[in-house]
């Protein structure tokens, strides 16, 4: 049985030309979902109306995020970092913030599977949702070791994770399952979240807005891997779906059209990290998604299919 799955882009008004970039790959490549859930502050709303459609949803935050954590006005901000304040916890960010959407809307939203793609992403090959992740076995992206002990966020977030889950210490180099296009199971995060709330006789949004230091996916990772029963339903893959740009330089059309042309065959999306300042209109150049070009097409490479488990995706060093 192939179940329902929708996508999910947590998004703000700052990335809204990236977010149109994505749009337009979706629409073009991708198939095999119900649903595109677009969650935004609630301000931002007027901003993103013009993307609503009868595929695509848009949504305010306000409807995930609990009632004790606030907003604060823009012009409260420091240097346009948005702030969330609680009595419950310290000031939370934007950052933070769309790592509770993307668990709450989960939590919330009426399917069964769903495929989280951030506003950064562009898919420049056909992607089948339903395919990739309505089948029983669910994808669980995993860089192997991946993390060191000395890592500056990552281990910290890592050593959070055993101590909300309450799972067994985690031995150093660890895994990572941070990554583009990640495919969660409601089901499995439903207990995912019930086990944090065990652990720590709070509500898994008060204990992760107490810690203030996590990361969604990597709990999700370890919460999976530690089960049994969640474990067999998962099948690990070292493959991510995208190619990935993690650092500082901003890229030339060179070198993003390396990127693209050098991608394993099952390799469907590419993601160039805002703060590269890679110009969003030379990305759409050279996926082909410029008004009025033909979609470019990378050349399926059968030594790029051979060795895609090696991965190519460039990231932080962790």
């Amino acid at each position: 049985m192939t179940r329902t799955i929708a996508l999910i882009t947590p998004t703000y008004r700052g990335d809204l030309e990236r977010f149109a970039l994505l749009c337009d790959s979706v629409d073009r490549f991708a198939r095999g979902y119900e649903q595109h859930y677009v969650i935004v502050n609630d301000d931002d709303m007027p901003f993103f109306a013009r993307f609503e459609r009868s595929h695509r949803t848009i949504l305010p935050s306000s409807r995930f995020l609990p009632t004790w954590l606030w907003s604060l006005p823009p012009v409260v901000s420091r240097k346009g970092r948005r702030t969330w304040w609680s009595f419950r916890s310290g000031p939370l960010h934007g950052w933070h913030i769309q790592q509770l959407l993307k668990i709450s809307a989960v939590l919330q939203l009426p399917y069964q599977r769903f495929c989280i793609v951030d506003s950064d992403n562009v898919f420049f090959r056909p992607f089948d949702v339903a395919a990739y992740a309505g089948a029983d076995s669910i994808p669980l992206y995993v860089d192997r070791g991946a993390i060191r002990a000395e890592a500056p966020l990552h281990a910290v977030w890592v050593r959070n994770c055993d101590r909300l889950l309450g799972g067994p210490t985690t031995a150093f180099p660890a895994d990572d399952y941070i990554g583009n296009v990640i495919v969660w199971d409601q089901s499995t995060l439903r207990d995912m979240t019930a086990t944090i709330e065990r652990v720590t006789g709070t509500p898994w949004a008060v204990a992760l807005c107490k810690i203030r230091s996590f990361s969604e996916y990597l709990f999700y990772g370890f919460f999976v891997t530690q089960s049994p029963i969640h474990r067999a339903t998962h099948q690990l893959t070292e493959q991510s779906l995208a190619t990935s740009y993690w650092d500082g330089d901003q890229l030339d059309e060179q070198a993003l059209t390396a990127m693209v042309e050098n991608s394993p065959a099952d390799v469907v999306a590419l993601c160039v990290e805002s703060f590269s300042s890679t110009p969003v209109s030379l990305i759409r150049d050279v996926v082909g998604l410029s008004e009025g070009a033909k979609p470019k097409q990378p050349p399926s490479n059968s030594a790029s299919a051979q060795n895609a488990n090696m991965g190519v995706t460039v990231k932080a060093n962790v």
